[in-house]
């Protein structure tokens, strides 16, 4: 249990402290207010990386159902323990969205002004352009990368601090490089969770939370890192 633990945990805080940095560059009277993407960036590539760096010898800090799928297909995880896992991963993505509104709860009174869109971009994620058959290659793609660098790093069985910082670097370049077309959500547990989680709340000025696109940020996610672990055992 203490793996299904860690991941609940280490979820939590990646998106408390990831969806925080959106909060915090976002919501009115917030002193970080139009800090501006590269904030944005760094704030969530640090977001994995502190977790990782807490739980990795726990649970080998997966926190993304796409991942943990990935190190199953390659026989890094066992079959069995993916369901505790992804369970884990959804419910910790949850409850860290939930801390974020209760941790800015006086800024939402407050934004009533700010574009609905733009209050759900804090919890998930939405695309600059809607046009769901190349946000989803753009998810495919950048969750590609995403898993065939971490499986090439072997981070699951040595998560130690080179690990984690290569992660977080990796965080950081995919945002950096191709973050700018759906705001890489990469991670099922990332979008969904937090956009159930938007659709529970009582947020001031909130108006829907677009669930014809929910489906990329989940399906496209998944798909490009089966891709990358069936390309990664090809190749090795």
């Amino acid at each position: 249990m203490s793996h299904y633990l860690a991941e609940f945990i280490g979820t939590a805080i990646l998106i408390f402290l990831g969806d925080g940095v959106c909060a915090n560059i976002t919501l009115n009277k917030s002193k970080s207010q139009n800090a501006g993407p590269l904030f944005c960036m760094i704030g969530w590539s640090l977001a994995v990386g502190v977790p990782a760096l807490i739980f990795g010898g726990i649970s080998g800090a997966h926190f993304n159902p796409a991942l943990t799928i990935a190190f199953a297909i390659t026989g890094k995880f066992p079959w069995t323990e993916v369901p505790g896992y992804v369970g884990s991963q959804m419910l910790g993505g949850f409850i860290g969205a939930v801390l974020v509104w209760i941790q800015y709860q006086p800024h939402w009174a407050a934004s009533k002004d700010i574009p609905s869109d733009i209050i759900l971009s804090i919890f998930c994620t939405t695309p600059a352009i809607r046009n769901y058959i190349m946000n989803f290659i753009s998810e495919f793609i950048s969750t590609f990368i995403l898993i065939f660098s971490i499986l090439g790093v072997g981070i699951a069985k040595t998560v130690d601090g080179v690990g984690t910082i290569f992660v977080a670097f990796i965080i950081l370049v995919i945002g950096t490089g191709l973050g700018g077309t759906t705001g890489f959500a990469i991670n099922p547990a990332r979008d969904l969770a937090p956009r159930i989680a938007h659709t529970l709340l009582p947020i001031d000025g909130k108006n829907g939370s677009d669930w014809s696109y929910s489906w990329i940020p989940v399906i496209a996610p998944l798909c490009g890192g089966i891709a990358a672990a069936e390309v990664f055992s090809l190749i090795f």
